[in-house]
């Protein structure tokens, strides 16, 4: 129970030993020991090492399985041990984009303000907050089309091909002499405001990075 901590056990004993002595009991028995406060300072947890990660792990894990009542556990067990509560809504707000994303956009919202009630209400009253956006964000469907969608993106991105003189802006009478702005089509001025142009340098035409999940709300139907 003392996470073996001496310290931690001492006091624990000697607290066994005064509510024996209130209690009138000559002996100190297991079941004593382990009702006594101070059993609940024996969470092993280092905020600098290995603990640290770990238990942000497996409450991130526990989420993206959506499994409530298990995000609960790790929350409360950092909580407990005097984690950071701005690191842990930090952590939910990328998973609501890394894990659920389009499948509910809400989620983003909900672990945002879980974020700001925390800077703004601090703790303890911010531990209803974020246990209310870890249940949210555990229930809510989950999708990572963002990150996959993203991740292709950089890769063709990193590339050193230039803007399409279409895209350019010609804020000077000069620039459009070399061609910047020609043959570009402002989308409100066709029907839907919707208008077929190439957007990327044309080795990139037809690449598509964005799939829906079709998870929750995403859906999973074909682009305009």
């Amino acid at each position: 129970m003392a996470g073996g901590d001496a310290r931690i056990a001492l006091t624990g004993l000697e607290a066994a030993v005064v509510a024996a002595r209130a209690a009138g009991e000559r002996e100190v028995t297991l079941e004593r020991a382990a009702g006594t406060p101070c059993r609940r300072s024996a969470i092993v947890y280092d905020r600098q090492g290995d603990a640290h990660y770990d238990v942000i792990s497996a409450f991130i894990k526990s989420i993206r399985g959506s499994d409530p009542d298990a995000a609960l556990f790790w929350l409360a067990r950092m909580l407990e041990a005097g984690e950071d509560p701005r690191f842990i809504a930090r952590r939910m707000v990328v998973h609501a984009s890394e894990d659920i994303g389009l499948a509910d956009p809400r989620a983003l919202l909900v672990a945002v303000a879980a974020a700001q009630a925390v800077e703004y209400v601090g703790l303890p009253e911010a531990r209803l907050n974020l246990a209310e956006a870890a249940i949210y964000l555990a229930r809510a469907p989950k999708s990572n089309s963002v990150l996959v969608a993203l991740s292709r993106a950089q890769e063709d991105a990193a590339s050193s091909d230039p803007v399409p003189l279409h895209l350019r802006e010609p804020g000077h009478p000069a620039l459009r002499e070399h061609g910047y702005g020609e043959g570009y089509k402002y989308p409100h001025d066709f029907p839907g405001h919707v208008v077929e142009q190439e957007y990327r340098p044309a080795r990139f035409s037809g690449r598509r990075y964005y799939e829906p999940s079709g998870q929750g709300e995403e859906g999973s139907e074909e682009r305009a």
